[in-house]
């Protein structure tokens, strides 16, 4: 519900990524919008952390990639970030799944794994 309400919305995300003052002068009421939207994001985040654990790269690397991948318009970008989020739990808990067979490992672990070494490079792409 929360994902449909943002895509329902991705006209105004757009707008808020643009200046605030050409936002305002779009008519958009910022600040409310700015705590709605916000608030969405809220529900969001702590509902797929209380039923899903707190596997904390994945909200951080799905963005980026993406991002890089379809560009910043929100018709295009939320949707290609959940299905991002669920392709990568999916492979890091086969992996887990597989490493040390028969024990199994932490999904966490894994993506901390593959998310730790893509903001290094993030990093060092932002500084040269």
């Amino acid at each position: 519900a929360g994902l449909l309400f943002l895509l329902a919305n991705h006209e105004t995300l757009d707008l808020l990524a643009l200046r605030e003052e050409t936002a305002l002068g779009l008519g958009l009421r910022v600040n409310r919008t700015r705590f709605v939207l916000l608030m969405a994001a809220v529900v969001l985040a702590s509902s797929c952390v209380a039923v899903g654990g707190s596997i904390g790269f994945v909200g951080l690397i799905c963005p980026h990639i993406a991002r890089r991948l379809v560009g910043v318009a929100h018709c295009r970008y939320l949707p290609v970030t959940a299905l991002l989020g669920g392709i990568l739990l999916v492979a890091a808990d086969y992996t887990a799944r597989i490493i040390i067979a028969p024990d199994e490992m932490l999904v966490g672990l894994v993506v901390s794994l593959i998310g730790a070494p893509y903001f290094l490079y993030i990093l060092l792409r932002s500084k040269g």
